[in-house]
Order: C-alpha cells, then structure tokens, then sequence
C-alpha cells in the first residue's frame, strides 16, 4: 500500500517485530514501545518502525537494529541477527548450508536490493531465502549438532558499566549496568554489518572452529599445509566432478583460491590444494562433517607436509604426500 507521503514510499511500516525466543524473554506479558521510522535499518540504513521493551528481570532493554524485510530475506532476528530456525550466525548457517551471499553491501545497492525483496514479498513469495541444491546431509548434521535448542537469556545482562571499569561508579547496587571488567579478545569486536552478511564474524568462527578441532579436523601447526586429503570417492569420481564438488561446496571461499585438484583414481582418494591457509581452513570448517559426493559421505583430512613424511612417499601435491594427517 503506497504511503501518503511519496518520500516515505520505501519506508517500512509493522505492527510486531520478528524476534527470537532469546530476545523476547522468558516473560509471557512485557510492554512494548513503538516508534514508526524511529531509526534507520542497520544494514539497508532505510527508516523502519522501532520497537523496544525489556525482555525481564534483570535484563537491558533491547530494541530492534534492522527492518523486517532485511530479516526475513536473511531468516534472522530482528535483534541479535541470529537465525531464528538454529540460533547461530548466518555465517555458520550459510557455510553449512553452502548459501551464497547475495545481499550487496554498498549504500545505494542495498536500498534498492532491499525494496526489490520487499517487492517480491508483497507478491506473495515468502521464500525468500534459498537454499537450492547445494546443501547437503552433511551440512544439516553439522546445524543439527550445533543448534541452540534452548533460549539463552545469559545474553540479555545488561553491559558492562563504563564509569565502573574507570573506578568512578557510586551508584553501588542500584546501578542498572554489570560492575565487572571487561574481557578484550575477538569476541569484543562485533558488527552489525559482518554479523548479517556472513563475514568475519568473531562468534561464527569461534563456534566453526571449536566443532572443526571436535570432529579431528583441528588445523595443524606447520602453516605451510595448504591442502586437504578426500577419501573414500566415489568410484566415478573424476577430477572434473571433485573439483566442480569443492566449488559448489564453499560459496564462501572464492574460485580463485583452488590451486589444483590431484586425483588418485587407483585409490579412490585426492587432494584439494589450495593457494593460501586461510581457504583451506575455511573449507576445513566446511566440511567437518564430510563432504557429500553422489549419495556417498566423503572423509576429509588434512594433508602432511613435504618435510613431515618424506620417507614415506614422493610428493603428489604442491604441499602434500597421499596419507592422512
């Protein structure tokens, strides 16, 4: 329905946010405020009706950072912008998923990304959010084994009180904010933006990397190993199909990256070498449930240095030997 005033025409009008459990609370009967274009959306930075409330006792008030159009073309909340079907970052959601990230990220081409959605919903398409065929019984499993379940309201606590780290709070008890010091690593340093998108999101590669090093597939000291080692293939696996496999299977690491793909057809094995270390864990993190090839699970381990098995075996990749780490 066009808005009375043609300057608001993009601009987003709602009667309830979308919101995860955890950000709702556990309160069954909380009061809300709504303010209609009270800010811009936090990632198509287009006005929006704003809506707060405190989730219960103890809580901060939280209040909504992005409209509803930018979360249901993503399956987010509102709020903490974590999946509302798995309660992770989409950037684990979307590597297991092998989602490709179509949300553009410059100023003009978000707002006019944003509308053209908002266009497809008002035409009755709800599935905004594809998954295709690249996702696979790998991918689900490693959601299913990382999936928040429960609400964690933890992460409601207010924050941490900034005249309190200054040693200048005399508020004592009564001050609403956590008199406690803060803790600086990477999990201090988080964005709207990255957090939305999929992309260098501290939390997401927390998570991926702690079920990588669970499932044996923890990166290995010598940084020169560039290269993964696939076995159990198919039997009509060739080097075309492993390495079309590989692509479709890591939408987050560019093609670019994929040195060479060397099969070894006698024992149904291969190497995926790639140019840097930085894609090899990416895709490590990818496939640590294995990688689905034609109906078959393929096992992934991460290749030995030259050095390191140089008795064992010539060298058949730029920085592997045909065995496992």
């Amino acid at each position: 329905m066009p808005k009375a005033d043609i300057n608001k025409a993009g601009w987003e009008q709602s009667e309830f946010p979308i919101l995860c459990e955890t950000c709702l609370g556990p309160n069954p009967f909380i009061r809300m405020s709504k303010q209609e274009f009270g800010r811009s959306c936090g990632t198509c930075a287009r006005p929006f009706t704003v809506f707060r409330w405190n989730p219960g006792s103890g809580a901060r008030y939280k209040t909504t950072v992005i409209c509803q159009t930018c979360a249901k073309v993503k399956n987010v909340c509102q709020t903490c912008l974590l999946d509302l079907e798995y309660g992770l970052p989409t950037q684990v959601r979307d590597t297991a998923l092998a989602i490709q990230n179509e949300a553009p990220t410059s100023d003009i081409n978000r707002e006019y990304y944003a509308q053209n959605m908002e266009n497809k919903m008002e035409d009755g398409n709800q599935a905004l959010m594809q998954v295709g065929t690249r996702a696979t019984s790998a991918g689900k499993e490693m959601l299913k084994q990382l999936a928040r379940t429960n609400p964690y309201y933890k992460r409601n606590r207010p924050h941490i009180c900034s005249f309190f780290v200054k040693g200048e709070c005399n508020r004592g008890s009564e001050c609403p904010f956590r008199h406690e010091k803060p803790v600086e690593n990477d999990l201090s340093h988080q964005n709207i933006q990255d957090r939305y998108h999929g992309r260098d999101d501290p939390v997401a590669r927390k998570i991926m990397a702690n079920h990588t090093e669970a499932q044996g597939l923890k990166p290995p000291e010598d940084e020169t190993i560039t290269s993964l080692f696939l076995s159990s293939l198919p039997s009509s696996a060739t080097e075309l199909s492993i390495r079309t496999h590989v692509v479709n299977s890591l939408p987050q690491v560019p093609a670019s990256q994929l040195r060479s793909v060397v099969h070894v057809a006698k024992s149904r094995c291969a190497f995926v070498n790639f140019k840097d270390r930085n894609s090899a864990e990416r895709a490590a993190e990818a496939w640590a449930n294995g990688l689905d090839m034609e109906d078959e699970r393929v096992l992934v381990k991460w290749g030995r240095s030259k050095g390191s098995a140089k008795s064992a075996s010539p060298a058949v990749g730029p920085s592997t030997v045909p065995a496992p780490a």
